[in-house]
């Protein structure tokens, strides 16, 4: 079954497999007989955590429908290099078509969950580490469960989902306070309203207009300590920017309660797997 917020799943495989096939494969249909059967493999080539499988696993179904896709590892499972982590049987001009798809988007599922999980190991409980919008266009769905695949939390979706009052908001509206009023008379009443900070003067005039959640921007870990000091219980932190895998550890021992991470996603490296032929039929 598929989680309800991976999104139109097939709408974005389609697309990716026009891509690459619009004018057909010339090398199979050259070198692959029609009706040649074949199985392969998906091989880790360094250690991973294993996400995506079921999208990788249709992009084969789109292409053949009675390809036989079997996961070999369950999502979220940490894997060594040289791990079968799936293997496919079916039509081997369908599985050469598919190949590059399915490899795209599961090697990108599986980097951005091996590397959330990297975040969650050193936040160690501490607090949440959760993405951004900062996705690909057309991959966020899957960026973000991925996200949660790597054992991270996901931030607002959508500009629709959550009240963020970032900059350039404050410069529109004319200051923090009238931001916030604005945006407290608007917003759903069981919607969270935060606001983005850089300085102390800036979290006393949020604390003031009561804000629910404060977004401590781009500070230094001296100021994010006073920031945590001075907010109290009286609004959820939140920590963003420049915060990388060697800083994240004394991010999350200064009190905040979550951080968020736009390189989780909009640059994340790609898992090494590979796809390989194991016989034909």
């Amino acid at each position: 079954m598929w989680d309800p917020e991976l999104g139109d799943v097939d709408d974005i495989i389609d697309r990716a497999l026009r891509e690459d096939l619009a004018a057909g494969d010339v090398t199979a249909r050259a070198t692959v007989a029609p009706t040649l059967l074949a199985r392969a493999e998906f091989v880790a080539k360094a250690e991973t955590v294993v996400c995506g499988l079921a999208v990788a696993g249709r992009v084969f179904t789109r292409l053949d429908p009675s390809a036989i896709w079997q996961a070999q590892r369950p999502e979220g499972s940490l894997v060594a290099k040289g791990t079968i982590i799936a293997t496919v049987d079916g039509n081997a001009r369908a599985l050469l078509g598919a190949e590059r798809t399915a490899l795209n988007l599961l090697q990108r599922m599986c980097g951005i969950a091996s590397t959330v999980r990297k975040y969650v190991t050193a936040a160690a409980g501490r607090c949440r580490v959760t993405d951004t919008r900062k996705t690909t266009p057309g991959l966020r769905s899957l960026d973000r469960y991925a996200v949660r695949c790597g054992g991270g939390h996901n931030h607002r979706n959508d500009l629709g989902s959550g009240v963020l009052i970032k900059e350039n908001h404050i410069r529109c509206a004319g200051s923090i306070a009238t931001a916030i009023v604005a945006a407290r008379a608007h917003a759903p009443h069981g919607m969270r309203i935060e606001c983005e900070v850089t300085n102390l003067d800036e979290v006393d005039q949020a604390l003031a207009a009561r804000a629910d959640v404060i977004l401590l921007d781009n500070m230094d870990d001296d100021l994010v300590a006073k920031a945590v000091q001075k907010i109290g219980s009286r609004a959820l932190t939140e920590v963003s920017g420049n915060v990388d895998l060697e800083r994240i550890d004394r991010v999350a021992s200064l009190g905040i309660d979550l951080v968020s991470v736009g390189a989780l996603t909009h640059s994340v490296r790609a898992a090494d797997i590979s796809l390989l032929f194991e016989y034909r039929s």
